[in-house]
């Protein structure tokens, strides 16, 4: 959290990071020199207006997309190609629809070459954390989308990366389902801690789970500001009537809606505390 300690390595470093797409012979510029340091297990998210290049910068990271110009580096080395050690969830589930609740969670795991008995294993314990151990024989289509959407995460969580990448996990959700899938997904976090980059369109949201919230502008994607949420953790609901809430929330607001700069300084990591 901010106040903390700067970390000598981040886990996860962006440095001067373009990427450009050829679209009918012409090049349309996605993103422009972002750079940016995640601390391990900082919960970072990122916000901005649409076209800013949010989910660009985090294909990059996930080794779906290749910049065009600068680094992705993730524990010292060169991001070169998707990897264990980085769970991506998207908006949509991406469930196999064929399979049971469980056996989407142990999906993974088979791949890795897990036991049975080991798989079945963590995927109840996932399961568990994420409440869905009553719906384990559960087929995809008998669930709600906040409950597909946790069975996704538990997926995530289950192959032990240690970097999440979340673009609007939420974001087709309604206002309740979203709020109660935020608070249990800090909930996971703060009992199975990983680094997380969450993207979103929900500046609300953006502050109730961050350690720093990240600030993209658009028209090329660019880091305009970063933003620490100096805000203790667990975070109850309670939380977003406070005046320090209402207080980062129109800061985050104002720098979203009302750009007229260009890209902060680059932003270095804190470590986050429970």
């Amino acid at each position: 959290m901010a106040g903390a300690p700067l970390m000598a390595t981040p886990k996860i470093s962006v440095r001067s990071v373009s990427k450009t797409f050829d679209l009918a012979g012409h090049e349309l510029a996605a993103l422009q020199d972002v750079s940016l340091d995640i601390a391990d297990n900082e919960f970072v998210t990122v916000v901005g207006p649409s076209g800013c290049g949010k989910t660009t910068l985090m294909n990059i990271l996930a080794g779906l997309e290749e910049p065009t110009g600068g680094h992705a580096v993730v524990d010292g080395r060169e991001v070169s190609g998707p990897g264990p050690d980085r769970g991506v969830i998207f908006q949509q589930y991406a469930l196999f629809p064929w399979l049971t609740v469980r056996r989407n969670v142990e999906f993974g795991l088979r791949e890795q070459g897990v036991g049975r008995r080991e798989r079945r294993e963590l995927a109840d314990h996932y399961l568990r954390l994420v409440g869905l151990e009553q719906f384990a024989d559960a087929l995809p289509k008998t669930l709600s989308g906040g409950m597909r959407q946790r069975c996704a995460i538990a997926r995530a969580y289950a192959v032990n990366p240690s970097i999440l990448l979340m673009d609007e996990p939420f974001g087709a959700l309604d206002a309740l389902t979203r709020v109660n899938l935020q608070e249990q997904l800090l909930q996971t976090w703060n009992e199975e801690r990983r680094t997380v980059l969450f993207i979103t369109h929900d500046v609300d949201e953006a502050v109730f789970l961050a350690n720093r919230v990240v600030v993209m502008a658009a028209r090329p994607g660019r880091v305009f500001d970063v933003i620490d949420v100096d805000l203790p953790y667990p975070r109850p609901e309670e939380a977003r009537l406070s005046p320090e809430f209402a207080a980062l929330r129109n800061r985050v607001w104002r720098a979203v809606h009302h750009q007229d700069g260009g890209p902060a300084v680059v932003p270095q990591p804190s470590v986050p505390t429970a």
